[in-house]
């Protein structure tokens, strides 16, 4: 169907460490668009010096790309079902802890998407039948075994933009 590059680059530094494990952990992450961006690992995993705060993370980017993804099958799955979408802004968070193989893994995602509609908006039913139907064709949640959950604030608990 399609492949997908990502090109990681990490050079170590004059004066660092590495066998002391005092060397930096930033880099930069080049994707098959040309983009270019700052790596790290998350200073919750590497102490700073060694990690760059200013830097995404991988643990930041695994939730990224489910809550874009749940967002860009979300818009087609609505625009499908004859809903004008006109803003989408989702907050998610990814919670790490130890799984009962004793492994450290991001368990569970959580987005929270708040959406305007302009003109007829979905009602609760409706707003949730799209959110299910975007999480089971979203590419990116069908590729991790993390719980991804969607709390999506109810019609009647958020102001809806009409135009």
């Amino acid at each position: 169907m399609a492949a997908y590059t990502a090109t990681i680059d990490w050079t170590l530094k004059p004066g660092e460490d590495f066998v002391a494990g005092r060397y930096s952990r930033g880099h930069t992450v080049t994707f098959d668009s040309g983009i270019t961006i700052p790596a790290s690992s998350s200073p919750s995993v590497v102490p700073l010096p060694w990690s760059v705060a200013e830097a995404v993370d991988p643990e930041e980017m695994l939730v990224a790309a489910l809550s874009n993804c749940h967002m860009l099958t979300f818009l087609h799955k609505a625009r499908e079902a004859g809903f004008v979408v006109t803003a989408y802004r989702d907050q998610a968070e990814g919670v790490m802890r130890k799984t009962a193989e004793g492994k450290i893994a991001v368990t569970r995602v959580t987005m929270r998407p708040e959406i305007a509609f302009d003109g007829r908006a979905p009602d609760a039913d409706q707003l949730e039948a799209l959110h299910h139907a975007a999480h089971e064709d979203c590419f990116i949640a069908s590729s991790v075994k993390t719980e991804v959950v969607v709390e999506a604030p109810r019609p009647t608990d958020r102001p809806v933009t009409a135009r």
